[in-house]
């Protein structure tokens, strides 16, 4: 929904109660929010089957998916059409959601009685139905799951066509009568965690109409992108895993032949196949009509940030409304480290999208982002207007491997050696940047003398010569000086679970709105490494299709490094490190590789906010650095995760 196209609902006399955009229209003046004045307790609790059109399974019949709705009871007795909030998933059922890992509960009839997370709690007593969807494939859903394909999106869209009078549903299964959605406008908006956020993304990218704005967090953008980089191989697995996962014992059976797609169209060898050019929402984002409210982990080391940065990228180009959070955590919730301020602006996020409220949340800042654990800064714009790429470039140090980074181009023939050790990850090469290991490659400033912000994603172009037909590198941006960070290697991520509760609403029986808190969960370091990047050197002309290499030949590679939002304070030194295999985040390659770096024609374009001026004033007149060869800490290694989306369900 474009924000300019808004219009001013509700008439003053009704601002005690709930009241749909379309009975207001006109009105000179309306509410600022909504009302919790439904009964929760009488609310209508049913299930529909949605008939996606399309037969994923090939059974000979159009798959349904199972549709979990509740919603107040007293607008449709008065006559009042109300708007809805989405969270299709696959894991409702297999896993569960949120950091309790809730899931779907029924009656003896069938009938549901919880519905996970607040969503449900918090918004239906303000006049909001709440759906819950089964993706084709999982829990009580026809059809197979193909992670993030067609049958995935088409869950969702059906839904929404669906809800604005132009799909399908009935009452069962199999059979059962015709049901109609007469209750909705159709305003829709979705919203999920992890995978439920990808098919919101994905959703929108279809331009669906009645679709009004989607709220993913921690999602992916491009599923090649969650399962390579540029190449390098992550997970030691593909998607059939996770399909496999999900699914429900009854659909593994009889979607084989989806499974073995999954595994024809991903081979490991990370070429871009027409499988991942078809879960790739980017190119689509001409597409968008829904606003766009983002919320990303900068430590997320599962759906990693380039998701959210080239997402955020291609919207911005369409010019999307959009907002964002940033936060210092891993793979998390908002709702986990940010509770209070996230119920309410996300409360009054949905009464400007669906029901045209003019609370002025279209007029304050667009980001929000974390500089410390429970530290909050807003920027009007993101990245900011003077944020531009200036290019810092590697130099030669004092001894081998411990270099210099700044403006100023090394000479020609200026070189650095590692040999790729699968065993060592990000943390190792952090830990020992001022000594001399066989490793990586180290490059770093002399202590700033100003705050340094990089916003953004960030590029670095490395020439490289390999001693094997194989090899992968790494780059990653390290912000070098004490600071007490959120511990994002953590199995919370950044957060501890606490036995307090909170309550979001009213509760059921069956359905409480009581939910543990959490607490920022702290490590103490003398390094933070910010942004990250792979590839397989092999994929050196072409991102999408990788090349046997020549041992002694020199390619030239640029990595796209992932979006972060950073401030490098003053006192503190900025690093980039060159590596092989970043041990836990990507696969090793089947060789271990002595790769030869060409300083000269090795360079990094930075998003610094001031650009290359701010950079310039920052290094200026710093002293000098003398290495002192000190192992530094920082937080554990990133943990090897699992392909799974939802994080840890």
């Amino acid at each position: 929904m474009k924000w300019h196209r808004l219009i001013p609902v509700a008439a003053a006399a009704l601002m005690a109660v709930m009241i749909s955009p379309a009975g207001a229209q006109g009105a000179a003046a309306g509410p600022k929010e909504s009302k919790p004045v439904y009964s929760y307790d009488d609310a209508i609790r049913e299930s529909v089957w949605v008939d996606t059109r399309i037969d994923g399974d090939s059974d000979g019949k159009t798959d349904r998916v199972a549709v979990d709705i509740v919603r107040p009871r007293e607008p449709a007795q008065q006559g009042r059409k109300i708007p809805v909030i989405m969270d299709a998933s696959p894991y409702y059922a297999c896993c569960g959601r949120g950091n309790e890992s809730q899931k779907k509960t029924y009656d003896a009839n069938g009938k549901p009685v919880q519905f996970p997370l607040y969503y449900d709690n918090y918004f239906v007593p303000r006049g909001y139905g709440f759906v819950a969807v089964d993706l084709a494939g999982t829990s009580r859903s026809d059809g197979c799951v193909d992670v993030g394909g067609r049958s995935d999106v088409q869950s969702a869209k059906a839904v929404v066509d669906w809800l604005n009078g132009r799909g399908k549903a009935y009452t069962t299964r199999t059979g059962g009568a015709p049901a109609k959605a007469g209750w909705t406008n159709g305003n829709t908006g979705m919203i999920g965690k992890s995978y439920d956020g990808t098919v919101a993304n994905g959703v929108a990218a279809t331009g669906v109409e009645g679709l009004k704005t989607i709220v993913p967090i921690g999602a992916i953008s491009s599923w090649y992108d969650y399962y390579f980089a540029q190449g390098a191989p992550l997970y030691d697995s593909g998607p059939e895993w996770l399909s496999d996962y999900v699914e429900s014992p009854e659909a593994r059976e009889r979607c084989k032949a989806v499974q073995q797609k999954l595994i024809d169209g991903a081979p490991r060898t990370g070429d871009l196949t027409r499988l991942w050019s078809e879960r790739d929402h980017v190119p689509d984002a001409d597409k968008v009509e829904a606003s766009v409210f983002v919320v990303h982990g900068m430590q997320d080391l599962n759906v990693r940030t380039k998701h959210f940065g080239q997402w955020w990228d291609a919207l911005a180009d369409e010019g999307v409304d959009r907002k964002i959070w940033l936060s210092q955590t891993g793979h998390v919730d908002p709702f986990e480290f940010r509770r209070g301020d996230w119920v309410k602006t996300l409360h009054r996020w949905f009464d400007h999208e669906l029901l045209g409220y003019d609370n002025g949340i279209d007029r304050e800042p667009m980001a929000d982002i974390e500089r410390a654990p429970d530290q909050w800064s807003t920027d009007k714009v993101w990245p900011p207007r003077s944020t531009d790429a200036t290019t810092v470039r590697p130099g030669k140090g004092a001894a081998p491997g411990v270099g210099t980074l700044g403006v100023k181009r090394a000479k020609p023939g200026a070189t650095e050696t590692f040999t790729d050790d699968p065993k060592l990850s990000e943390t190792d090469w952090a830990a020992q940047i001022d000594r001399s290991t066989p490793s990586k490659a180290g490059f770093t400033t002399q202590p700033l003398t100003r705050d340094l912000r990089l916003s953004g994603s960030s590029k670095v172009t490395v020439t490289a010569t390999p001693s094997t037909p194989t090899a992968h590198l790494s780059a990653v941006l390290v912000d070098l000086g004490p600071a007490t960070i959120r511990d994002y290697a953590d199995a919370g991520e950044g957060i501890t679970t606490l036995l307090e509760r909170t309550c979001w609403g009213p509760s059921t029986a069956g359905d409480s709105s009581c939910f543990k808190d959490a607490a920022a969960k702290t490590a103490d370091v003398d390094y933070t490494v910010f942004s990250r990047g792979w590839a397989d050197l092999g994929t050196y002309a072409d991102p999408g299709k990788g090349r046997p290499l020549t041992p002694g030949k020199q390619y030239t590679i640029t990595l796209d490094l992932a979006a972060s939002d950073h401030v490098v304070p003053a006192g503190h030194r900025l690093a980039l490190i060159v590596g092989g295999t970043d041990a836990g985040l990507i696969d090793p390659p089947s060789t271990t590789p002595t790769l030869g770096i060409d300083l000269h024609r090795t360079a990094a374009k930075l998003p610094f906010v001031g650009g290359d001026k701010a950079f310039a004033r920052a290094t200026a007149g710093s002293g000098a650095h003398t290495p002192s060869g000190a192992l530094l800490d920082g937080v554990a290694e990133p943990r090897s995760l699992r392909p799974i989306p939802g994080g840890t369900p």
